[in-house]
């Protein structure tokens, strides 16, 4: 068919005459048949007449087979029969075992945990033993510092109470007026009084 390729499209007017057809290929013959392979006969055919009993007795020839295989099948059954007593007799062994293991396992986890608890007791107590320890100490430490320091404070405070009592740092208030008012004013007039009466007695003598 005429295609266009032009880039602007024109109306074809033209066209060829088209028309269908068909075609069919030829039908296959059916094949016959292969025949058999026979072989070439080689040789000569011989015939012989056998009749019944001359090369088998049934009744006495089975007799060993029968054995054999009544054996075979008692010797397989007793064979299997041993073989599932020994599987239950490992089965008993592996489960006795697992019991044994277990029973060990739960040994050995108890020795462990009580002997973890005996060491955890252990420390506990050590630890109380040395806190125990330094407050034995600590307190030592205080009654002796409390033992000094009281000797020694007493000492210091009847010594400066003594110096300060004789350095007159103490002093009651009523005493100190005396002292300074009342005493020495008593002195003045007692002395003036006591020269009067000396310059009295002069005078008079």
């Amino acid at each position: 068919i005429q295609v266009q390729t032009e880039m602007y499209l024109e109306e074809l007017k033209d066209f060829r005459e088209e028309r269908n057809n068909y075609c069919q290929t030829d039908l296959f013959i059916d094949r016959p048949p292969t025949p058999y392979f026979v072989p070439e006969k080689i040789g000569l055919d011989k015939e012989t007449q056998i009749y019944d009993g001359e090369l088998f007795d049934f009744d006495i020839e089975v007799l060993p087979v029968l054995e054999v295989l009544v054996g075979k099948v008692v010797e397989q059954a007793l064979l299997e029969v041993q073989e599932e007593e020994e599987l239950a007799a490992l089965k008993e062994q592996q489960r006795i075992f697992e019991e044994l293991r277990n029973a060990d396992f739960e040994e050995q986890q108890r020795l462990e945990e009580q002997e973890r608890r005996i060491k955890q007791e252990k420390m506990e107590r050590l630890r109380q033993e040395i806190s125990r320890q330094k407050r034995a100490k600590q307190l030592e430490k205080k009654i002796s510092a409390i033992a000094y320091s009281k000797g020694y404070i007493g000492n210091l405070i009847s010594g400066t109470f003594g110096d300060l009592i004789s350095g007159k740092y103490f002093y009651d208030d009523k005493e100190k007026d005396i002292e300074l008012n009342f005493w020495e004013s008593l002195l003045n007039e007692t002395s003036q009084n006591i020269k009067s009466n000396v310059l009295g007695r002069r005078l008079l003598d």
